[in-house]
């Protein structure tokens, strides 16, 4: 649970994810890669409007969310990560797809403090949507 609460925390903060935060672009992608880039959008969206359910539910791998002992495990997390966030910006850099499509990465810039920081995102695809499956 520790490591999957760290997971989601590493995640939110990699997003920079607060109620002044910019909008994650999609201009830059097309197809697949875009749908990638969305999941990044609709999280930030989610987060920017305290909607943890929907985080748990729509932009989290199944996986996560048991990891995190389930929907209300999940909710009870992002709440705790989501009073510890920052207002930063944050753009999707690149998205790698698997061959196979049903896996992905993506490079995340966000400023910190005055610091550029990129992360990768993990994602898979879950019932035709591209969901965060880890950091």
């Amino acid at each position: 649970m520790r490591r999957s609460l760290t997971l989601l925390c590493a995640a939110l903060c990699a997003l920079a994810l607060a109620a002044c935060g910019s909008t994650v672009s999609t201009a830059g992608f097309k197809g697949a890669k875009r749908e990638v880039a969305q999941t990044v959008a609709n999280l930030q969206s989610d987060a920017t409007t305290i909607q943890r359910k929907k985080i748990c539910a729509n932009d989290l791998a199944a996986a996560t969310v048991a990891k995190l002992g389930g929907a209300k495990g999940c909710e009870a997390a992002v709440k705790d990560q989501l009073t510890q966030v920052d207002s930063l910006d944050v753009s999707v850099q690149s998205v790698q797809l698997t061959k196979s499509e049903t896996a992905a990465t993506a490079q995340i810039k966000s400023i910190h403090q005055g610091k550029s920081r990129v992360s990768s995102l993990s994602f898979v695809k879950e019932g035709g949507k591209w969901k965060i499956s880890g950091l």
